[in-house]
């Protein structure tokens, strides 16, 4: 039985119990996604669960190769049966942003090709809007980020290039891509703000995920409330 130290792990064990045989897994990447993969991982050692898994990151992939999951190409895959991930901040109406990371256009694939989407979280990640705690991330291709960069502050947006942990450079996504660390105005509701940006030629991929959560898991004081 594996010990629980806190809402992080609490929500991902509390995950791990929905998956059956035979699924075909999405995984997310970061904290609360690792310790998703380590309850799968001793599921499979200690309950016999068979189930093949997906990564979102080379992150994930390595974790999920360390704990001897059972992994498929990304490429090979047109449809999943569960992907689960964090998130930087959710809505009422279950609208997600993520993209902190480096790995939006994986996360959104996987999101949209999957029957269900999990989406784990303690409840600081919580918010009234899109956009409340942190810049909507940009995901642009590097011979188009000055003119995307017009397009979005046509609309009111401001902001810049991210760079990397180190402040020395310009931060670039695992398929080579530039991110845009936009803010926007509080009046464009999340509906609105995700069709303004799909709209926009040049742009690879944004953070706003809009009806593609099918659950919420909650952690909170050590129980999980399910939206």
């Amino acid at each position: 039985m594996t010990q629980i130290i806190n809402d992080k792990q609490a929500v991902a064990i509390h995950a791990a119990k929905l998956v059956e045989d035979d699924m075909l897994i999405g995984l997310g990447t970061g904290s609360t996604a690792n310790y998703f993969i380590e309850e799968l991982a001793r599921r499979k050692k200690e309950e016999n669960l068979q189930f093949a898994t997906v990564a979102s990151s080379t992150v994930s992939m390595i974790k999920a190769q360390q704990l001897g999951l059972d992994l498929v190409a990304m490429e090979h895959v047109r449809q999943l049966d569960l992907y689960v991930d964090g998130a930087d901040e959710v809505t009422e109406d279950l609208t997600l942003l993520k993209g902190r990371g480096f790995d939006l256009v994986k996360e959104k694939l996987l999101a949209a090709a999957s029957e269900q989407f999990y989406v784990l979280i303690d409840d600081s990640k919580t918010v009234s809007r899109i956009g409340e705690n942190y810049p909507i991330p940009v995901e642009v291709a590097p011979f188009s980020w000055q003119m995307v960069l017009r397009s979005l502050q046509q609309i009111g947006a401001t902001g810049d290039l991210r760079s990397n942990s180190n402040g020395d450079g310009l931060a670039i996504t695992s398929h080579g891509s530039l991110v845009l660390d936009m803010v926007f105005d509080s009046s464009l509701d999340a509906d609105d703000l995700n069709s303004e940006l799909n709209r926009i030629p040049g742009i690879v991929e944004h953070g706003i995920f809009y009806q593609l959560a099918s659950h919420v898991f909650m952690g909170k004081d050590g129980e999980i409330i399910e939206r």
